[in-house]
């Protein structure tokens, strides 16, 4: 009696394991199809003459993440302006992204990554602190790297972000 009394019980034991396996598993088939349907991105054009003529998008959103262009500092023809001021062509640069990130519901306090490419790194580490008005909350994590050239000649600094917009 007592070795049928535990058969029963290892029985039951490895049909519950088995029931809370499949279980499991049905759950996250379940999460996996609603995250792919979600993903389908999102294109944004700020200047969309000038972008579709130099072949890119300004911002994409996929899900919760934002990635967007590098902006530089230019009028609506995509002419360069504030030519030879690299803190008037940041505070450009930083006012495109602002408008790039209302049109998400995103503030620079979602901004995650910000890589910045100048052409004259001396000049941006000494202009740098106006980023201190831009960032309120904390810095986000990214590079400054110093390049020979941007698109075009003018242009003397260009920022790029990827965002994270909470839900």
């Amino acid at each position: 009696m007592k070795i049928k009394t535990n058969r029963l019980t290892l029985f039951a034991a490895l049909c519950a394991f088995t029931f809370g396996l499949q279980s499991c598993e049905q759950k996250k088939e379940i999460e996996k199809e609603v995250i792919v349907a979600s993903e389908k991105p999102e294109y944004f054009l700020l200047r969309p003459e000038v972008e579709k003529a130099y072949g890119y998008s300004h911002a994409v959103k996929i899900g919760n993440s934002i990635k967007i262009s590098g902006a530089v500092s230019m009028d609506d023809d995509g002419n360069p302006t504030a030519v030879g001021n690299i803190e008037q062509q940041m505070k450009n640069c930083y006012a495109d992204l602002e408008k790039i990130l209302k049109h998400f519901g995103c503030t620079f306090d979602d901004v995650i990554k910000e890589d910045i490419f100048t052409t004259d790194m001396a000049q941006m580490l000494e202009k740098s602190g106006y980023r201190a008005e831009i960032y309120k909350n904390g810095f986000p994590t990214g590079s400054w790297l110093e390049v020979k050239g941007l698109a075009l000649p003018e242009f003397m600094v260009e920022i790029e972000l990827e965002v994270h917009k909470t839900e």
